[in-house]
């Protein structure tokens, strides 16, 4: 997973109207319920063996070890709630955009006479819906990283850098590096 697949699933956490289940058990029974009741499926998720699963379920077991620990909060997260994160993607996809808050190197191509050093900028920007709507269909896609920025890059370049093409017609805009990047819709 990428820097933008990453934030784009924490500002779907951010939309939760209630608190996810915090024990163990309560997480597992919750991972069953959205696996239809296939063990097998819920061990394969959190990368323990079906056996670690029922342990918990039957209350054998009470406090996971770190790793398992990370790994039901990550996967508690994208389970709980489906409706809520959907609907709040749609909403950014059709009538509110997103802003992306980003610390990164952009790099240009610019007509002659002008700078296209690639240098670290610090970004706030919304993003009108119709950038918002390609970011979560290539993400539902299975883009890569590389394909997620390409989007981002693109919105950039139009609002924030060409200003909605008043200015720096022939102006090209790419992220190389990125050392933060956060999503909010």
């Amino acid at each position: 997973m990428g820097d933008i697949d990453e934030a784009i699933d924490r500002a779907g956490t951010e939309q939760f109207t209630r608190r996810p289940p915090k024990t163990p058990v309560a997480q597992m029974r919750l991972l069953l319920k959205a696996e239809k009741g296939s063990t097998r499926a819920v061990a394969a998720r959190l990368g323990v063996s079906q056996r670690t699963v029922e342990r918990y379920l039957a209350r054998q077991r009470k406090n996971p070890r770190a790793a398992l620990r990370e790994a039901l909060a990550r996967e508690v997260a994208r389970a709980w709630q489906p409706r809520v994160r959907q609907q709040a993607r749609r909403r950014a996809a059709t009538a509110t955009g997103i802003t992306v808050e980003t610390r990164a190197r952009f790099g240009y191509t610019a007509p002659v006479g002008t700078t296209d050093d690639p240098r670290m900028r610090r970004l706030t920007v919304h993003l009108p819906p119709q950038y918002a709507a390609r970011l979560f269909d290539a993400q539902q896609q299975g883009a890569g990283d590389q394909a997620l920025r390409g989007i981002v890059a693109e919105g950039l370049q139009e609002i924030y850098f060409k200003d909605n093409g008043a200015r720096a017609q022939g102006l090209e805009v790419d992220i190389t590096d990125i050392d933060y990047f956060d999503v909010s819709f």
